[in-house]
Formats: C-alpha cells, structure tokens, sequence
C-alpha cells in the first residue's frame, strides 16, 4: 500500500535492508549507542554511517517469555506498529540523516497492540527530540 505525503511516496512496508541483522552494527550500537527507557522497551540508538538506511532490531527477552510462540506474538507486534507508524520517525523521512534503533520488549507481560502502538509512538517522538 502506498501514498503520497508531501509528494514523497511513503510505502508502509518493511524491507529487508530496514532490518538491522549486521552482528558487527548490532555490537557497536549497544557499545556506542545511547539508551533511554519508555516502558514496555529499552531503546538503543545510533546514527547510523550510512545516510539511506534506517535500521531497526526487535527483540523479546528469553527470560520472561519461555515459549517462542509469545515471543514471535510480540516480536510481530512491534514489527506492525513500527512498520504503521515509521513515518513518524523524522530519520525516515530526512535522507541525510538515518539511526540505528534497537527495540527491547522488557515486560514481563503480553500487551495488546494498541497499547505497543501508543508507546511506541512515544518513542518516536522522544528520537525526534534527540535528533534535533
């Protein structure tokens, strides 16, 4: 699905190269990177070399959710609130500017997706903050 939103085509889609999975990347955000808490997460973030991409990694700790099923249920609702709500991030809509996210589910509890939505708008709107 697309639209346009100030003549810039916004696609509300995921791509692979929007994933952050390099092990060299993922080291030096949590190394480098800054770190705020907004509950239900723990974000890392890091501007990011390379001024096109804006990445991002999901993660459900282990320790609080033994089945992958609960971990994958909450891992998808991330996905589909960041994938919703990405144009809110001013890093996606600047191309000389792009961030590393880590996303870090901490709860101890299943929330429903509108309620990761919500937070996860808060989220962005304190990066847009700190990009600033």
């Amino acid at each position: 699905m697309l639209f346009f939103l100030n003549s810039y085509r916004v696609s509300f889609s995921l791509k692979k190269h929007e994933i952050l999975r390099s092990k060299k990347n993922i080291q030096e955000l949590f190394e480098t990177g800054s770190s705020f808490f907004l509950y239900p997460f723990k974000i890392f973030f890091l501007p990011a070399k390379d001024p096109k991409n804006c990445q991002v990694l999901f993660s459900v700790s282990k320790k609080y959710f033994k089945k992958a099923v609960d971990r994958n249920l909450i891992r998808r609702r991330m996905r589909e609130a960041y994938r919703l709500n990405k144009m809110n991030l001013k890093a996606n809509q600047n191309d000389t500017f792009s961030i590393s996210i880590a996303l870090i589910y901490i709860s101890k509890f299943k929330l429903p997706y509108s309620e990761i939505e919500s937070k996860l708008k808060q989220v962005f709107e304190r990066l847009n903050k700190i990009e600033e």
